[in-house]
C-alpha cells in the first residue's frame, strides 16, 4: 500500500542543481512514451528557466529582476546576487519552477550564478546545459501539481504517477498509476496561469492572470472549453502546449476581418494615393488576449 506521502516532504532537500533536475528528470518517461515526450520536448514547459529560442531569454529576465527588481527594493535584503535566496526567486520561480522549493539554499545561489555567467556569456554551454536542464517536466504536473484540494483528495503520493486512471505503472521508481481529479481540469493549468497578484508571497507579483479571466468572464458567458481541450486536443499540439508562437493556436483564437479601399485623392492638380484599411479582430479565446 501507498502512503500518502509527496515526493518532497519524503526526500531530503536538494543541494544541487543536478540534484534537484534528477529528480524530475523526464527522460526516463521517454522509453515508454515517446511521442508525448518529443511533444513535451518542443513545448516552453521544457525550457521554463532557460527560455524560447536559443537565446536564453527567460534566464536574461531572471537576471534583470535581480538587478533592476531585487537590488533596488529598499527592504529585499539583496545588496549583490548573492544576497539572492530561494524566498526572492520564488516570486517567478512559483511558475518557472515551483520545485525550487524543495532545495537549499545553495541551490538558489548556484542557480544565480549560472544565470549570470549565461547571460555574460552565451557561449558558456556549461551554463546553459544546466539551466535546460530545469523545467517543468513530466512528473511537475503529473505528480507534484495533481492535486490541488490536499484536505479532500490528499497529497501527491510517492511512486505514483497522477493521469486520467487508476492502473499500475511500469516503472520502478512510479510503479502506480492513479486518477488525478484535477488533470482534465482548467485548474491543473491555473496553478500557474494564475489569478493575478500571488498574494502569498512576501512581496505579491502579478504576472499570468488567464486563468482568473478564464474563470470569471469566460465561464460566466457561458464558455466550457477547458485549456487543456483547446491548448492540447484540438490544436493538435498535445503534450506541445503553446499559444500564440503556434498558428494553430492563433487561427482558433482570433477571427481576423479585412475590408480594404483605395482612390485617388485630388487636391486641385496635385493627386495622392490614399486607401481606408478596416481591420476587424474577434476573440474567440476563452480569456484575454494578450496576457502577462
Amino acid at each position: 500500500m501507498v502512503t500518502k506521502t509527496t515526493e518532497s516532504s519524503s526526500e531530503p532537500k536538494a543541494k544541487t542543481i543536478a540534484e534537484l533536475a534528477a529528480r524530475y528528470d523526464s527522460a526516463p518517461c521517454m522509453d515508454c512514451h515517446m511521442n508525448v515526450y518529443d511533444e513535451w520536448e518542443k513545448s516552453l514547459h521544457a525550457r521554463s528557466i532557460f527560455g524560447p529560442e536559443k537565446v536564453g531569454r527567460t534566464a536574461a529576465t531572471f537576471k534583470t529582476f535581480i538587478e533592476n527588481g531585487l537590488k533596488e527594493w529598499p527592504y529585499s535584503g539583496v545588496k549583490t546576487p548573492e544576497d539572492v535566496q530561494i524566498k526572492h526567486l520564488m516570486l517567478c520561480a512559483k511558475c518557472h519552477l515551483p520545485q525550487l522549493q524543495e532545495a537549499e539554499e545553495s541551490v538558489a545561489k548556484e542557480l544565480v550564478e549560472t544565470i549570470y555567467a549565461y547571460v555574460d556569456d552565451p557561449d558558456d554551454e556549461e551554463a546553459k546545459e544546466a539551466l535546460e536542464s530545469l523545467n517543468i517536466g513530466c512528473m511537475v504536473c503529473h505528480n507534484r501539481n495533481a492535486i490541488t484540494h490536499k484536505w479532500t483528495d490528499g497529497t501527491p503520493e510517492k511512486g505514483v504517477v497522477y493521469g486520467s486512471k487508476d492502473d499500475v505503472h511500469m516503472d520502478d521508481k512510479h510503479p502506480f498509476l492513479k486518477k488525478s481529479p484535477i488533470m482534465k481540469e482548467s485548474i491543473q493549468c491555473g496553478q500557474c496561469h494564475g489569478l493575478g497578484p500571488n498574494f502569498e508571497l512576501e512581496n505579491p507579483t502579478q504576472c499570468a492572470t488567464l486563468y482568473g479571466i478564464h474563470l470569471y468572464t469566460y465561464i460566466p458567458d457561458g464558455g466550457q472549453e477547458t485549456c487543456q481541450e483547446c491548448h492540447m486536443r484540438k490544436s493538435g499540439l498535445g503534450h506541445n502546449i503553446q499559444s500564440y508562437r503556434a498558428q494553430e493556436m492563433v487561427k482558433m483564437a482570433l477571427d481576423v476581418h479585412v475590408e480594404a479601399k483605395a482612390y485617388q485623392w485630388r487636391d486641385v492638380t496635385t493627386t495622392t494615393p490614399e486607401a481606408h484599411v478596416i481591420v476587424e479582430l474577434t476573440n474567440k479565446a476563452g480569456h484575454a488576449i494578450p496576457d502577462g
